[in-house]
């Protein structure tokens, strides 16, 4: 009998387990399943209760092998039955109010867990039922610095979560914790210290990424062709030596024209998979879970009834438990997929061996199951740590290597998979307010209406329709922002009220304050970039969007023009006044042009600026 047929069991048998071990014997307790995997449509058996390490199931493909096992050989001995104990229960049941956390952050939270105890261990406390308060609050002291120095926000709060976790999840242990930890029982640690914003990567630095990327995708091909070919010459080389195998291929690489040898060959096809990365999350606004489900085939596209082709992309969402998904995305986006779907390939292949071979061995090996996770996948490696096994890349090695990217850009900037996902929904945000520079073919779909959009497909991820919309929310209210700074002047006929209604202090009757004040005028105006204006109107039939530009300097009352604007009205005043000395245009045309030079003159002394740039 195999070790798997011994660790036969069913879902079911998992599912009817106590939730937690109290009035459990030692064996009872051991004998508990902490997880399986489906094998060949059998559940086997990954890990028990008295095993010394927990190997959890269930994690995203993106997941590091080390971040799915709980080692309770960590613990100091003293605590490491209750140890087990709450996280078999935190497995089981989550935390009072919230969803039962995934492996990741299983193993973060023993982590959290593990320098508690240890705090403890150090102040000879050998069980919870000795905490107090006083000893938690003095913990909470120590945890704001490490080795002298602040610790950061997030950290800090974490270390402390875990203490509350600790208290809650002992309740249902033989040795609770006695009081809650905190004197103020309304402290609410969570609450406390809020989590960072994702920061916004640069526009100058995002340019430079995308179009590094999009070159290195453009050439792909070639690079995977000599890749081809230096599996060929592999393939013939097995009854040479590997230095002759290696001078074989490095003199083929010179006849093909390619400098640098293998390793620079080898180096630059890592790069592909870095550049698609990076041109695929851009343009998708996916999250780097999301990317590392893609499997091949994985785009179609649609028509309307206008003719109109929209692309998708279908992958699978954990984050807000969606499931199956998909996403519209450019035409820009296939080509990096198709070259990913080569570039995978060779891999995929010795996956496939991988699996063959384990289940030549034992057909009920749960590491066919885990392997059979990563079949098909786009954004694979090797796993170098774990017998050269082929495996979807994790987010650490990703990280790693989107900062060497960025870094033989010559950026400097701290480049990270989850800041693509905020990027995405600022372009998108600023493509519908029509203030998109860059990439504009990229984003021009997200140009409609957000209600329209999901329409075409509702099996797309809403959650990055609201955070588009959130970015456009901000856009909005830092544009009113600065409309209402008393210092800034204003042109424009909406503009001059902005400015009369400022010095009549209204808002302060009005609104309760400030912050109010820029949210509520931002959620009720409509408020779009045309380029030379903010235009208010409810809808974009101002010809001043489109067919004269200068209208909205002629005092419309739609417009909004600032500062910003100056260097706009200036090329039209020096376009304008080298049209005012051509002989051919009429009377009619010199009219007009005259007309056209006064606005934009008025525009830029009404901003501070002389027609020809100078403040006045």
């Amino acid at each position: 009998m195999t070790t798997s047929e011994a660790k036969l069991s069913s879902q079911g048998s998992m599912l009817e387990q106590a939730s937690d071990v109290r009035g459990l014997t030692v064996d009872e307790r051991n004998r508990l399943i902490v997880s399986m995997r489906k094998v060949n449509g059998t559940w086997v058996i990954v890990s028990r209760y008295g095993d010394a390490i927990w190997w959890l199931t269930g994690a995203t493909t993106n997941t590091q092998k080390a971040d799915t096992k709980l080692d309770f050989r960590t613990i100091p001995d003293a605590f490491r039955d209750v140890t087990k104990a709450m996280m078999y229960r935190l497995m089981r049941r989550g935390r009072a109010g919230r969803r039962v956390p995934n492996a990741v952050s299983l193993s973060t939270s023993m982590w959290s867990v593990r320098l508690f105890i240890e705090y403890l261990t150090n102040l000879k406390i050998s069980s919870l039922t000795e905490v107090s308060q006083l000893v938690c609050a003095n913990y909470s002291q120590t945890c704001k610095t490490r080795s002298g120095r602040p610790v950061a926000g997030e950290t800090l709060r974490k270390r402390l979560l875990a203490v509350e976790a600790i208290y809650e999840l002992s309740q249902y242990t033989d040795s609770p914790m006695p009081a809650y930890p905190w004197f103020d029982q309304t402290r609410n640690i969570g609450n406390h210290y809020s989590k960072i914003k994702t920061p916004l990567i640069p526009d100058n630095i995002f340019t430079s990424l995308f179009m590094r990327a999009w070159n290195v995708v453009q050439g792909a091909d070639r690079l995977l062709t000599l890749r081809d070919e230096m599996s060929y010459i592999t393939a013939r080389s097995a009854h040479v030596t590997r230095t002759t195998s290696k001078k074989w291929r490095n003199d083929r690489l010179r006849e093909l024209e390619f400098e640098g040898g293998i390793a620079q060959l080898n180096s630059s096809l890592l790069e592909i998979r870095c550049a698609a990365y990076i041109v695929i999350a851009s343009v998708s606004g996916c999250r780097n879970h999301e990317l590392a489900y893609l499997r091949t085939n994985s785009y179609y596209s649609t028509e309307d009834d206008e003719g109109e082709r929209y692309w998708w992309m279908r992958s699978k969402s954990t984050k807000t438990y969606e499931g199956n998904t998909e996403w519209m995305i450019p035409e820009a986006a296939i080509p990096a997929l198709k070259v990913m779907e080569r570039w995978s390939a060779p891999y995929q292949a010795m996956l496939r061996q991988e699996i063959e071979m384990l289940r030549a061995h034992d057909p009920l090996d749960f590491r066919i199951a885990e392997a059979e996770e990563h079949l098909d996948a786009l954004f694979v490696g090797i796993d170098g740590k774990h017998s050269n096994r082929v495996r979807t890349l994790s987010v650490k090695q990703l990280n790693g290597q989107l900062r060497a990217f960025s870094k033989n850009c010559g950026l400097e900037w701290d480049l990270a998979s989850h800041q693509f996902r905020r990027k995405f929904a600022n372009y998108a945000a600023r493509s519908k307010f029509g203030d998109l520079r860059y990439l504009k073919e990229h984003f021009k779909h997200w140009s409609m209406d957000m209600t329209l959009g999901y329409a075409l497909n509702e099996s797309q991820e809403m959650s990055l329709y609201i955070e588009i919309e959130n970015e456009f929310d901000d856009i909005k209210e830092s544009v009113v922002t600065n409309w209402l700074d008393s210092s800034a002047p204003l042109a424009g006929g909406y503009g001059r009220s902005i400015m009369d209604w400022r010095a009549r202090s209204e808002s302060i009757v009005i609104f309760k304050n400030h912050a109010h004040m820029v949210k509520s005028i931002a959620q009720s105006t409509a408020i779009r970039s045309n380029g030379h204006a903010w235009c208010t109107a409810d809808d974009t039939l101002c010809v001043g969007n489109t067919l004269e530009r200068t209208r909205c300097a002629g005092g419309c009352n739609n417009a909004v023009i600032g500062r910003q604007h100056a260097a706009i009205y200036q090329g039209l005043y020096d376009q304008l006044a080298t049209l005012r000395d051509c002989d051919d245009i009429g009377r009619g045309g010199a009219a007009r042009v005259q007309r056209d030079l006064d606005r934009c003159s008025k525009v830029l002394e009404l901003l501070g600026y002389s027609p020809i740039g100078r403040r006045t």
